[in-house]
């Protein structure tokens, strides 16, 4: 589902390479966190996923598409595949929490008539059946992001990447958003965690992948193979 080969990004703007030479594999339905200490290189990581960034080079296959290589016309196919999720939800202040979700399918031209039960589905599915009709500003910030959340898988995608999605959670909304993250990659969904929980991480027994200064210094996967 997600593969990298020798992958380098170098920004204009820096001396130093923002990756360098990166390769891993994520396969079907499997969950992987993303580690590392800020600049690291977890969040270009990501905009490389994507396509927010084109490597400088080496080769990235993200769901079928080649990302280095996508034409303008052809990111927003990829991105349809991809539910996406970060830090600060994003969510629109202004509309209420169906209407969010609602949003993610409207502007991927959904028929009118198929998106209420769609979204009343996927809002159930993040446990917030109940709160369909309250605004951003009246949810808490577990609340949000299960909004967030629930706006990124409402066109059924494939791959979930979820940039810091509990950083800004206290510990009790963080345990029910990986529950939630848990729940969803076990119905088959590909999902890849950014994150700085450590703690969360060594207890969760899922693939950890850690970056550090643009390189990926362990892969679980390997550690495994190595030690079986």
């Amino acid at each position: 589902m997600i593969r990298f080969t020798k992958v380098s990004k170098q920004y204009t703007t820096g001396t130093d390479a923002a990756l360098e030479d990166v390769s891993f594999h994520i396969g079907r339905a499997e969950f992987a966190f993303l580690t590392g200490h800020s600049g690291a290189g977890k969040t270009t990581l990501l905009k490389l996923m994507y396509a927010a960034e084109r490597p400088t080079s080496g080769d990235v296959r993200v769901s079928g598409f080649a990302t280095a290589t996508l034409g303008r016309d052809e990111v927003p196919r990829l991105r349809r595949r991809l539910g996406i999720v970060f830090q600060d939800f994003r969510l629109l202040e202004d509309r209420t929490a169906a209407e969010n979700v609602a949003f993610a399918l409207e502007v991927t031209g959904a028929r009118a008539d198929v998106i209420p039960a769609r979204v009343a589905r996927v809002l159930d599915q993040v446990g917030l059946a109940m709160k369909a009709d309250a605004f951003p500003r009246e949810l808490s910030g577990g609340e949000q992001q299960r909004v967030a959340i629930a706006r990124a898988l409402v066109n059924e995608p494939p791959v979930l990447l979820a940039d810091e999605p509990t950083g800004n959670l206290d510990e009790r909304a963080t345990r029910g958003v990986f529950q939630l993250l848990c729940d969803i990659n076990a119905a088959g969904t590909v999902v890849v965690m950014a994150t700085h929980d450590l703690d969360l991480v060594r207890h969760a027994g899922k693939r950890t992948l850690e970056m550090r200064d643009g390189r990926m210094v362990f892969d679980s996967a390997d550690d495994a193979t190595e030690s079986w």
